[in-house]
């Protein structure tokens, strides 16, 4: 009976983090307050948090197949058959890499001395909360049609923040894009692909880590959790790419100032 609980508390995070992998609502918060109320074993979550990350990774990797095929076709043509064709789309891949190099560099600096408690992810999400709604309330702003390499580098400048524990990737990213005024489904679309870009070091380097510990590992809780996040990310993102606009961002908000404000008094009783 314990076997099956612990594998029904996998389960449920490997949705949590699907979703909130993909919406404004930061996905490590989420993790963090819900292992705490689960008392499950933190010293197993980095190798958690990897294998449910690359579920996420793949689910954006299939919603953006079709731009990720183009732009290594373009890049391509252009660097190997000087195809002048393909240029567009080598200067937005240098773009989404100019917008990751931030977040890249603070992640090796400080993310192991980050702490990673439902209090600081509680404040986190209410900073969160505030962003969405700072940008909600630009919602009338008339929004450009194209990512600059200044838009890149201050998308890549708010993006550095999402290595601590409740601020949302997905949503200070669409808080610095938004704030440069560009169109939703353009800062959605360099958002995601901007996490592909990073997340395959970033996998790659928490497999090695993987390998390197002695830690139990819940097979089947795991692999329960790596299929739950691959298919509720790929849910999410659809929803969110069609559906949801500037306006909408508010709910998100309170959303984000509810569980954050929960979480601290949680934390505290």
């Amino acid at each position: 009976m314990d076997q099956f609980i612990e594998i029904i508390k996998y389960i449920v995070l490997g949705i949590i983090q699907g979703i909130t992998e993909i919406f404004p609502i930061s996905s490590s918060g989420h993790l963090t307050l819900f292992s705490h109320l689960f008392k499950m074993d933190m010293d197993a979550f980095p190798t958690f948090l990897m294998i449910t990350n690359t579920g996420s990774f793949l689910a954006l990797l299939y919603f953006f197949r079709k731009d990720v095929g183009q732009l290594f076709k373009g890049t391509f043509c252009y660097l190997i058959r000087k195809d002048e064709t393909g240029k567009d789309d080598f200067i937005y891949v240098l773009k989404l890499i100019v917008a990751v190099i931030p977040v890249g560099i603070a992640g090796i600096l400080i993310k192991n001395y980050l702490p990673n408690d439902p209090l600081t992810a509680g404040f986190a999400l209410i900073i969160t909360s505030a962003l969405l709604f700072y940008v909600y309330k630009q919602r009338d702003i008339q929004w450009k049609n194209d990512v600059t390499w200044q838009n890149a580098i201050v998308i890549g400048a708010f993006q550095m923040f999402a290595i601590f524990p409740g601020i949302s990737r997905s949503g200070i990213t669409i808080s610095g894009g938004l704030t440069q005024k560009i169109e939703l489904k353009k800062v959605l679309r360099f958002s995601f692909l901007s996490y592909l870009v990073i997340s395959v070091p970033v996998s790659l380097l928490g497999l090695y880590d993987a390998l390197q510990t002695n830690e139990s590992i819940n097979y089947v809780g795991y692999s329960l959790a790596f299929v739950m996040s691959f298919v509720f990310s790929l849910i999410a993102v659809r929803f969110l790419y069609h559906y949801v606009k500037v306006k909408n961002l508010i709910y998100f908000a309170v959303y984000c100032f509810v569980v954050g404000l929960l979480s601290i008094i949680l934390y505290l009783i």
